[in-house]
């Protein structure tokens, strides 16, 4: 089969490779869209240790059910599916009590550590367990499915944050992510949503998916405009989306006291934080890491219209262009959100 092999890093190969077979409780999958993450783009340059050559990297994927294990069950061949990031065993310890996401001996679909390397779905077939498949609905595409991993990490980070009807958010980068978010956000019903980032076009976008308010860093005082729009408190909650340290600065500087600081950027692996201020303010900070569970609900806003996953979609290319769109991502070009590979 055809797989698009990170061989070192910043250096792609389209190669043919051996198709995988899939053990007793995996089925094989036969791609039919792949987003490029921004986690794949920062990975492919070595700097989050999280790919490691040579690896097929791709979690975000959907496609139809080519063969099934001998112990597979409610699965069969030609079955549209997508499936989450996350590989886990269903008999660990968090698992058990729901937090499947912080399972020790956690895997993640096309990534490779020094702890383990599982290949990915930038190629034609890849093999994944049937606890982690999800059933594609009728009216979402293939291509629309492939998105439904980034809805769901939106919805994870919604999930552990307290917001109430005609709270007051903000949201701190309007990436691909950071646009699902302040999509959630509107649909819990919040009466405030700030988006802020540094590209007016993807602030423009925010605006058309239910941000009420945009801010461009570049301009003076962010906090101030904050409060402005805010009764003079500044926010209920905020997400941070990009994983940087002023980043966070701006979504910790943006709160009330009393508020949840989320972070769900995971870019920089050290930053800074305002220490004093966070004590003093009472404010809680907390982590949201992938999906837990969030995959259903991410499908069903999707298939019903109430998540708009086309609005953030820039091209839908060959897998053979894979390469030059990783350059162009990396690149930070211009209007480039989310860029769909086709096996």
């Amino acid at each position: 089969m055809r797989a698009l092999v990170l061989t070192e890093y910043n250096q792609f190969e389209l190669q043919d490779v051996a198709k995988p077979t899939p053990g007793a409780s995996e089925v094989l999958v036969r791609v039919q869209a792949v987003g490029i993450c921004g986690s794949d783009v920062h990975g492919m340059d070595g700097s989050s240790g999280r790919r490691i050559p040579p690896i097929v990297m791709g979690h975000e994927a959907s496609g139809i059910i080519a063969e099934v294990g001998a112990d597979v069950r409610g699965w069969a061949t030609g079955d549209r599916v997508t499936f989450d990031s996350t590989v886990y065993a269903l008999d660990d310890w968090y698992s058990r009590r729901g937090m499947y996401n912080l399972s020790d001996g956690r895997e993640v679909v096309g990534v490779s550590t020094p702890e383990f390397k599982r290949q990915g779905a930038f190629a034609e077939y890849v093999t994944v367990p049937q606890h982690i498949l999800y059933a594609i609905p009728e009216n979402v595409t293939f291509t629309q499915a492939a998105l439904v991993e980034p809805v769901a990490v939106a919805l994870h980070a919604l999930s552990l944050t307290p917001v109430q009807v005609n709270d007051s958010a903000v949201v701190v980068g309007a990436g691909m992510i950071g646009l699902f978010v302040i999509q959630a956000l509107r649909l819990a019903g919040c009466g405030v949503i700030i988006a802020i980032d540094l590209d007016d076009d993807r602030l423009a976008l925010a605006k058309s998916l239910g941000a009420t308010h945009t801010i461009n860093a570049k301009s003076a005082d962010v906090p101030q405009q904050v409060q402005a729009l805010t009764n003079g408190r500044g926010a209920d909650v905020s997400f941070e989306v990009v994983g940087a340290g002023p980043t966070v600065k701006t979504a910790i500087d943006c709160v009330r006291k009393g508020a949840t600081v989320t972070l769900v950027g995971n870019l920089a692996p050290t930053v800074e934080i305002p220490l004093q201020a966070v004590v003093t303010r009472q404010l809680r900070l907390q982590g949201s890491c992938a999906i837990n569970g969030e995959y259903e609900a991410s499908l069903s806003l999707i298939s019903s219209g109430r998540i708009n996953v086309d609005a953030i979609l820039s091209a839908e290319v060959p897998l053979a262009e894979g390469a030059d769109w990783f350059r162009r991502l990396y690149a930070k070009e211009k209007g480039l959100i989310k860029v769909v590979l086709k096996p």
